[in-house]
């Protein structure tokens, strides 16, 4: 496998970008919540398309039930975004958004869509805009609902060899509530990631 890999200072420029615009989708979902959102260090890497669903399985507990959003994106920058929710989290979004029942399942379904695209919407426009990059996104879909993690992705479920995948979780102070916001960047487009952050750096 050929792997386009970015040097270190691309790495580490990344890295930053990422650090400010995941800061800006956990306070955007803070807003929304009313509740502190805590966030974990993004984590930045190259990795094989064949992989993504084994080590999604490790990192999320293999005992629970998840549901997850998938959404992609495209323009200067493109790929995947998916949002995983346990069921937990997902009883705890509709209290905190005001629904004091059970929710019936589109109900539901509309609330991890509105979750999920403030969170892809904040992270991936942060990042966009520091690079000055254009960006568009498609329509938010369920693809797995109260299913074991180790089903969500089959490995000919992405039309490519290999992604550059950034990873953080957002977790709620005194509630269940996690979730993890998974960013894969399509193979072809890191090239373009590549010239965007060297721009960057001669412009800082």
């Amino acid at each position: 496998m050929t792997i386009q890999s970015l040097t270190p200072d691309q790495t580490d420029t990344l890295q930053e970008i990422v650090n400010i615009a995941m800061g800006q989708a956990g306070d955007s979902l803070a807003r929304v919540l009313d509740n502190f959102v805590q966030l974990s260090v993004p984590r930045i890497k190259l990795i094989e398309a064949a992989d993504i669903g084994p080590w999604i399985s490790n990192l999320v507990k293999s005992d629970i039930l998840i549901t997850a959003v998938r959404q992609s994106f495209y323009d200067d920058l493109s790929g995947e975004a998916i949002t995983i929710f346990s069921a937990e989290g997902c009883r705890d979004l509709s209290d905190l958004m005001g629904y004091q029942t059970d929710l019936d399942p589109l109900t539901e379904k509309e609330v991890l869509f509105d979750v999920s695209n403030i969170l892809v919407g904040a992270c991936l426009n942060g990042i966009a805009e520091q690079l000055n990059a254009n960006l568009s996104f498609s329509a938010p879909s369920l693809i797995a609902e109260n299913a074991p993690v180790s089903t969500l992705l089959a490995q000919d479920s992405l039309p490519w060899d290999y992604a550059l995948q950034v990873e953080v979780n957002f977790s709620l102070e005194q509630r269940n509530f996690m979730s993890h916001l998974i960013i894969m960047m399509a193979e072809d487009a890191i090239g373009s990631l590549q010239r965007s952050l060297d721009a960057f750096l001669e412009a800082s």
